[in-house]
C-alpha cells in the first residue's frame, strides 16, 4: 500500500481509538438522578409515606402526597401541563392503615401495579422506598402476615430506583432485588441520612450521587 493510502488508514484507527476511549467501560457506575415534582404514595398505607412528606419539605422540593394515588392522578397532572417527573411509592403495609381506608392488601397491589404501568407510559421515574426497617418487614409482624412482603414483591422489583433503610435490608431482600434486575440501590445508614440523600438524588448540580447497582427499566 502507498504512503498516500496509508494516511488515512492511521487517520481513520486513531479515531476510532478515540471514539472507544470515550465509551464508558461495562459497569461504570453512572450518576442517579430524579426530577421534580414527585408524587409521593404508598403500597399497604404505612406511615412510611408522612416520612418522605417530611423530608421533601424540609428540602423545599415539589411534590404532592396521596397515599390512594391512581392512574388517573398522574394524567390529571400531565393533562394540566404540569406533569409529575417522579414517582415514590413508599412500600409497607399496615393492616391498621389499610382497614381504615376500607382496603385490602389485594386492592393495594393491583392499584400500585396499575401506577406503576401508568408511569413507564408517561415516562416517570419509579422510586420504590422503604424507610420503616425491619420493624415494618414480616419478620417483625404478626404470625402469618406477609403483606409487607407483598408490597416490596409488587413494587421494588419495578421500580428504576430503591431507597431503603439500610436496618430493613439486613437480610438483604433489596441487594438481592437490586442486582437481580440491575436497579441502581440507595441505602441510608440513619432515618436522618434521607435528607442529604433525597438533596443529592434531586440535585440538578454536576455532582450527583453514584449507586452500586446500574441500569435502567
Amino acid at each position: 500500500m502507498s504512503k498516500s493510502h496509508r494516511f488515512p488508514a492511521v487517520i481513520i484507527a486513531a479515531g476510532l481509538v478515540l471514539i472507544c476511549g470515550l465509551v464508558p467501560a461495562a459497569g461504570q457506575e453512572q450518576p442517579v438522578k430524579a426530577e421534580t415534582p414527585a408524587l409521593i404514595t404508598s403500597c399497604g398505607q404505612s406511615p412510611g409515606p408522612n416520612t418522605i412528606k417530611v423530608v421533601m419539605q424540609r428540602l423545599k422540593l415539589a411534590y404532592d402526597i396521596d397515599p390512594l394515588a391512581t392512574p388517573s392522578t398522574l394524567r390529571a397532572k400531565a393533562q394540566a401541563g404540569t406533569p409529575y417527573k417522579s414517582l415514590i411509592i413508599v412500600m409497607g403495609a399496615s393492616l391498621k392503615g389499610m382497614g381504615g381506608a376500607g382496603i385490602s392488601i389485594d386492592d393495594e397491589l393491583a392499584r400500585a401495579a396499575a401506577l406503576i404501568a401508568e408511569a413507564r407510559k408517561l415516562g416517570i421515574k419509579i422510586i420504590g422506598a422503604h424507610v420503616e426497617g425491619m420493624k415494618r418487614r414480616a419478620q417483625g409482624a404478626s404470625a402469618g402476615d406477609t403483606t409487607d412482603e407483598q408490597s416490596i414483591d409488587a413494587v421494588a422489583p419495578n421500580s428504576n430506583l430503591l431507597l431503603v433503610y439500610k436496618e430493613g435490608n439486613s437480610d438483604g431482600r433489596f441487594t438481592a432485588i437490586a442486582r437481580a434486575k440491575n436497579i441502581p440501590l440507595i441505602e441510608v445508614e440513619k432515618m436522618m441520612d434521607l435528607v442529604p440523600a433525597l438533596e443529592k438524588l434531586y440535585s440538578k448540580s454536576e455532582k450527583e450521587i453514584t449507586a452500586p447497582f446500574r441500569g435502567s427499566r
